[in-house]
């Protein structure tokens, strides 16, 4: 995989540019604080922690239970691979307010750097095809982001965006880590109390 162009902080603010609209589950590690940067760590985010794998099946959970709210699920490729039998239960279940971004640097970045399974070809948008998500996208360039903005917006979900980016770091944001806090604000956000 040639290393894109794509700095993985310009992604997330110009595919969301009203964060506001989703409820959110974050993957681990630089999806985690690349999310809390994009929301200012808002209540309508729910950052996963020490559970790696499960922000696709938790973001499923969610969108099923408030099918009127879009809810967006933000993962590292490493997320993703950890337990990427959930995109086939995605589509099994096929919410029509459901959004998957996968935020693929090709790297296990919070373990050193190591190159992952799609800097050697694994391909996870074809997998979401092939596991039967209705629309999938893949975009490598700055130039095709509004194209990924326009996708969350007009294709059918459940849909699954790939987007390709370099191996710089996640945003530096101090997220708050306290998981009854944290539980509490988005339950509220969950509720349409806050």
């Amino acid at each position: 995989m040639t290393p894109s162009i794509l700095d993985r902080k310009d992604v997330l603010p110009r595919l969301f540019p009203t964060p506001d609209d989703y409820l959110i589950i974050a993957g681990l590690a630089g999806a985690a604080r690349d999310a809390a940067a994009l929301t200012e760590d808002g209540g309508n985010l729910f950052t996963m922690a020490g559970t790696m794998g499960a922000a696709v099946s938790m973001g499923l959970g969610v969108a099923l239970s408030v099918p009127e709210r879009q809810v967006a699920v933000i993962a590292g490729d490493g997320e993703i691979l950890m337990n990427v039998g959930a995109l086939a239960t995605v589509a099994t279940m096929a919410p029509e307010n459901l959004t998957i971004v996968c935020i693929d640097n090709g790297a296990h970045g919070e373990t050193g750097g190591q190159a992952g399974h799609t800097s050697h070809g694994t391909d996870l948008a074809r997998m979401a095809e092939g596991a039967g998500i209705r629309s999938t996208l893949t975009i490598d360039d700055k130039g095709k982001l509004s194209e990924g903005a326009k996708f969350l917006i007009n294709s059918m979900a459940p849909r699954f965006l790939l987007v390709r980016v370099s191996d710089a770091p996640p945003a530096l944001y101090k997220r708050n880590l306290n998981p009854t806090a944290c539980r509490l604000r988005f339950r509220n956000a969950f509720l349409g109390q806050g």
